[in-house]
């Protein structure tokens, strides 16, 4: 029997969350009294947990492991999630417990009352620091402003998929993948649901500034044009300075200011525009990165163990 719920959590060194989150995932979805299953993926753990995975999957058979051969990161392991879930609606939630799997019962129900796409909303957000809280704000803010799809604020990818929308962004095979982005780009019927953030139950995070500083770029890159835009704004301010500096220093050198005289300012212009593009190339550099990594048609990941798809 197919299950109608898919629970989805890419695992990557969670030894000490693995316990907690099967008994609190599994106490919520059995009062569903619907089938369900764990789609558990292993994003080439080194602390253990793929053992872990395993050995649970052998005393339950509603844990289906997806070992990965590596590791590819996260958004690439939900992918992989997506690829083997089976059931009608499909669940994300992260491995360190900061979404409780207690509002998974919330989504559940604005799925039954007809809503393709529940997403979570972090109303609270505890065991945070200042700096991450308001950077991740700063984020969404910008990503809502200028990306042609409106991605929702204070979100994460914590949220409920209908099998239409799983479909849909199964067949989406781009590399860079912000996944969040990708389900409000696919529309349908959407909602919000609030709650509380916990604090990380236990382990450290695997999203430092630096991964989040790569995710913040690659939403930006593959929902927006605005890096390219600027790079041309950048080109028409720079020829307007020059147009309006050729006569202004013309006058000057007529009437005998030495203002403009010396090479102080030469090596200021020209450092100025060489700065501007080297910019612009860099920005052009990045969007054809990204289209070069899709010409090589790799697959998205590989992996060492897997079930059946269906």
């Amino acid at each position: 029997m197919k299950p109608v719920f898919s629970i989805i959590a890419p695992i990557y060194n969670e030894k000490g969350c693995f316990d907690e989150l099967y008994r609190r995932v599994s106490e919520v979805m059995d009062k569903t009294g619907e089938e369900w299953e764990f789609v558990m993926v292993d994003d080439g753990s080194s602390d253990g947990s793929t053992d872990m995975i395993r050995e649970l999957a052998k005393k339950e058979k509603r844990v289906r492991p997806v070992i990965f051969a590596r590791n590819f990161g996260h958004q690439i392991a939900v992918t992989a999630g997506l690829d083997y879930c089976r059931g009608e609606a499909a669940i994300i939630i992260d491995a360190d417990l900061q979404d409780p799997p207690e509002v998974i019962l919330e989504l559940i129900t604005k799925w039954r009352e007809g809503y393709q796409v529940v997403y979570a909303v972090r109303s609270e957000r505890e065991g945070e620091t200042w700096f991450k809280k308001t950077t991740a704000s700063a984020f969404y803010k910008i990503i809502y402003r200028i990306t042609d799809v409106k991605i929702p604020m204070n979100t994460g990818d914590f949220r409920l998929l209908d099998r239409k929308v799983v479909d849909v962004m199964n067949s989406m095979r781009e590399r860079h993948r912000f996944l969040r982005g990708m389900s409000a780009w696919v529309g349908y019927k959407t909602i919000g649901v609030s709650y509380k953030r916990a604090a990380r139950f236990a382990g450290t995070t695997k999203y430092p500034f630096k991964k989040m500083i790569k995710l913040a770029f690659t939403a930006i890159t593959s929902f927006s044009y605005m890096p390219l835009q600027m790079a041309m704004v950048f080109g028409f301010i720079s020829a307007g300075l020059s147009i309006v500096a050729i006569p202004v220093v013309a006058i000057l050198r007529l009437i005998g200011s030495q203002f403009f005289f010396g090479q102080a300012t030469t090596l200021i212009a020209v450092l100025f525009l060489g700065g501007v593009q080297l910019i612009c190339l860099g920005i052009l550099g990045e969007y054809v990165g990204r289209i070069y990594d899709e010409a090589k048609g790799r697959p998205l990941y590989i992996t060492s163990e897997a079930p059946d798809n269906k």
